[in-house]
Order: C-alpha cells, then structure tokens, then sequence
C-alpha cells in the first residue's frame, strides 16, 4: 500500500505571492470569510477559497466552520 502523500506542515516565506501575504494580512486583523477576501483584495471568490484551503492543509489557517477562517501560525514568523 503507498503511503499517502502530505503537503509541507509550513509553507517557506519565499512560496508567498503578493495574493498570499494580502490574505495573511486580512488574518492577523480577525476571522475571514472567502467572500470578505474577494471584496477586500479584488479578487474572485473561488480564488480566495482556494488560497484558504491551502493554508489550511498546511496548517496555517483553521477553518472554525463552513466558510469562516482563523489564523493558526503565520508561515512570515517561521524560523
């Protein structure tokens, strides 16, 4: 049986784009939905869920229920 690949438990400051540190910004004020991200950065909606997600399997962000987001461990504070 093949184990199953996991993503990096932390993402390296230097894989942020401009989008993920505008998005690290909106956490470190509070909670986020994907639809206050697309408002706030002028970006689309599934975008914004996409990126969300992605910090989630790294697990730098928790989703504390269905649409609503929390910071965990800014990934620009590692090391």
């Amino acid at each position: 049986m093949a184990a199953k690949l996991q993503p990096e438990v932390v993402l390296d400051p230097d894989e942020l784009n401009e989008t993920d540190e505008s998005i690290l910004d909106e956490l470190v004020e509070g909670r986020v939905t994907p639809q206050y991200l697309a408002d706030q950065l002028n970006i689309s909606r599934p975008y914004a869920s996409e990126k969300l997600k992605r910090f989630v399997e790294h697990r730098h962000v928790e989703k504390l229920a269905s649409g609503l987001y929390e910071l965990r461990d800014d990934p620009r504070n590692e090391g």
